[in-house]
């Protein structure tokens, strides 16, 4: 799941990074946590590289967003993704690294459920207490697969409703965003 809140410029994502890192340090033994650390060790800076190209790839999750959960410039994660191909290509320890975070990734993402029809995803919405408020102030937008619903909610329920969001569809891969 990604949650996004867009304000302006500004963008705060709450679970597929730390998702990623945390499956990132499990899978080549670190401890977890450990790829914000400044190290420059290359047991830190592959498995850190190969997970903010994969965030990039995968979920298409903006640069700043890495860069704060890793505790980085913008630009290097900008420097990640641009020298992925260069690496893959000539730097065998980077590209195991990189193939078994982004197939074990896309393994976890693939395992979840998409919704096919926008009927199929509202019934599910409503079975759960997710409904559109009567006095709308705001737009939560799911997106599953390429169905998308818009939720239409008042500001005094806003959270109520963005925690049933999440809770309903915590198994399955969508997008959240507030509007």
């Amino acid at each position: 799941m990604t949650l996004f809140f867009n304000m302006g410029t500004k963008f705060v994502v709450t679970d597929n990074f730390k998702t990623l890192c945390d499956l990132t340090t499990s899978l080549v033994g670190l401890p977890k946590g450990s790829l914000s650390l400044k190290s420059r060790k290359l047991e830190y800076q592959i498995p850190r590289t190969a997970a903010s190209v994969v965030a990039r790839m995968v979920d298409d999750i903006h640069p700043n967003i890495i860069a704060k959960h890793l505790k980085r410039s913008r630009c290097l994660v900008y420097h990640y993704e641009r020298m992925h191909t260069t690496n893959y290509r000539s730097f065998p320890k980077y590209r195991k690294v990189f193939n078994l975070i982004y197939n074990a990734y896309q393994t976890i993402q693939g395992a979840k459920q998409t919704f096919t029809d926008l009927d199929h995803l509202r019934d599910y919405l409503k079975e759960n207490g997710i409904k559109d408020s009567e006095r709308p102030q705001a737009i939560i937008r799911i997106h599953s697969g390429r169905i998308r619903a818009d939720i239409n909610v008042s500001y005094k329920d806003f959270y109520e409703q963005l925690e049933k969001c999440q809770a309903a569809l915590l198994e399955c891969s969508h997008t959240i965003t507030i509007i």
